[in-house]
């Protein structure tokens, strides 16, 4: 401990957050009996857009009812530095490690180290292929299976797509796998074109993108964008190509901005599926302190998605993410990765 404080005084970069959250259970058991000694870090990726800023607010209110300290080490999209963030945690000697999203092959090694520092570590979204670390995720088949049932509700077993997909993010990756599966079942759905990026502005970048496919394939009249900054991105270009009423885009994730996108009127977007990213912030912190007070949370911890269509936002006249929780309580908190030591933000 004296060198984890040394460690601390030394290498004092990132955000920190105080202990003033909510009381823990008397019985909490260690290092959570003493909760202001105990250092988390989250290492980010992705950071652009407001699922990652939802997501990042729901990591620091459990860090907070939980009492520890949470340092944020966000790399910005750069696969070198995020690993490299990595080994700063570790130098800081922190007890625990959130990796948020992440490149497999700069990651792996990264996470492994952590583990040989005996240093307790979690993966969201993506695949350390580390045995010892437990996957955090929103069953991303099934974000991208149940927007592909809906579209085919919508549009019928037989259409043209435009698909946005970067491969090596393990999220889109898994949604993919759905992607291809539908596609497999229902030979009637023709690809158009498939295309993606993680530029910076992503939604920005990806509009650049959906302009050139549009008018190079006029007769596509789905779009399956499984990332809400993606679908951001093919609804501007739709908009501007005056399309909004020939083309339908399905997504995942939502945010109170997204809400109001799919709400305007004729608006092109009319469906996402997605789990609310503050919870899958607790649901992550939650795991974390759970395998560091010895618990075994298994390999993956998956937080269910819910389906959420345009009609049921205009007919239950939703505005914002809270409007949303209220009508749909499965979306607003997760059972998942609880204890009775854990307190939970919202309950």
């Amino acid at each position: 401990m004296l060198r984890r404080e040394l460690m601390k005084l030394a290498c004092a970069t990132g955000l920190a957050f105080g202990t003033g959250g909510l009381a823990l259970a008397q019985d909490a058991p260690a290092p959570f009996d003493n909760p202001q000694d105990v250092t988390i870090a989250l290492v980010r990726y992705l950071s652009t857009g407001d699922f990652f800023q939802a997501y990042l607010s729901g990591v620091e209110e459990q860090a907070k009812a939980l009492g520890v300290e949470l340092r944020v080490l966000d790399s910005r999209q750069d696969a070198a530095l995020q690993a490299d963030m990595v080994d700063q945690a570790i130098a800081l000697g922190v007890d625990g490690i959130i990796i948020q999203h992440g490149l497999t092959e700069s990651m792996k090694a990264a996470a492994q180290r952590a583990v040989d520092a005996d240093i307790d570590v979690v993966a969201f979204d993506v695949d350390v292929e580390n045995d010892s670390i437990p996957q955090i995720e929103q069953s991303d088949y099934l974000l991208g299976k149940l927007a592909l049932e809906q579209a085919i509700k919508d549009n019928g077993d037989s259409f043209t797509a435009g698909y946005v997909y970067v491969p090596g993010i393990a999220p889109l990756d898994r949604r993919d796998v759905a992607w291809e599966e539908v596609k497999k079942a229902n030979p009637g759905i023709t690809e158009a074109a498939t295309f993606g990026t993680l530029d910076n502005p992503i939604a920005n970048s990806v509009a650049n993108q959906a302009r050139s496919v549009m008018q190079a394939n006029p007769n596509i009249n789905v779009v399956f964008a499984p990332y809400d900054e993606f679908a951001k991105g093919v609804k501007i270009a739709v908009d501007e190509a005056g399309l909004n009423q020939d083309i339908d885009i399905y997504s995942a994730d939502v945010s109170t901005a997204d809400i109001s996108a799919m709400r305007e009127p004729d608006s092109a977007w009319v469906a996402t599926v997605a789990t609310n990213p503050a919870v899958v912030g607790r649901v992550s912190v939650r795991a974390l302190a759970l395998l560091m007070a010895g618990e075994n949370v298994g390999e993956q911890v998956v937080v269910p998605p819910t389906l959420i269509t345009q009609d049921f936002l205009n007919e239950n006249d939703i505005k914002n993410m809270d409007d949303l929780s209220a009508k749909m309580p499965q979306f607003a908190n997760a059972d998942v990765a609880t204890a009775e030591w854990i307190p939970v933000p919202g309950k």
